[in-house]
């Protein structure tokens, strides 16, 4: 009966032997069985990577048996990941909208008025009224951010939303 010498492969010249003796025939099986176009240097190199990281739960004995079950499987999700992206290729976005022209016109009429409304406001009403509803803080972070308590805000936000509704009002909806 032999003694092992090691328990693991967490040794860096163990692990660079490894590496020299079955990366080459790793490689070799993996660009047979799929080709190059999937490179199965990179899943060899990643099947090592993965074995460093578990080192402390592979043995001398099942390290090629883990480097090949590893690259193997990550061939294999690469394959899927490679159908999946053929497949979404396949579906061609829409070219057509339901909007009417009348709707498209109305709609670049607001923008132009909520714009022309929004750079109409006081520079603080503006900034809080931006930073809450298209960069979606909260108060206490737009407060935390400017340096005033969080009411300031919520009442620059709310004093932002009444100009804009008194403005905006022919556009509001029924």
């Amino acid at each position: 009966m032999t003694k092992e010498l090691h328990s693991n492969v967490c040794d860096k010249t163990l692990f660079s032997s490894l590496y020299e003796k079955y990366a080459p025939g790793l490689n070799d099986i993996l660009y047979y069985k799929y080709g190059a176009n999937l490179n199965p240097g990179d899943k060899v190199q990643e099947a090592f990577i993965k074995m460093w990281e578990n080192c402390s739960k592979v043995t001398v004995q099942t390290a090629k048996s883990f480097l090949y079950t590893v690259s193997n499987n990550m061939m294999l999700n690469e394959i899927k990941h490679q159908k999946v992206v053929l497949n979404y290729k396949k579906v061609s976005p829409k070219d057509y909208t339901n909007e009417t022209p009348e709707f498209l016109m109305r709609k670049e009429q607001f923008m132009e008025r909520y714009e022309k409304v929004l750079s109409s406001l006081k520079p603080e009403q503006r900034e809080a009224f931006v930073l809450n509803q298209i960069e979606g803080k909260t108060h206490q972070e737009i407060a935390d951010s400017i340096g005033v308590t969080r009411k300031v805000v919520g009442h620059r936000i709310y004093a932002a939303f009444d100009i804009l509704k008194e403005h905006l009002e022919e556009f509001r909806l029924k």
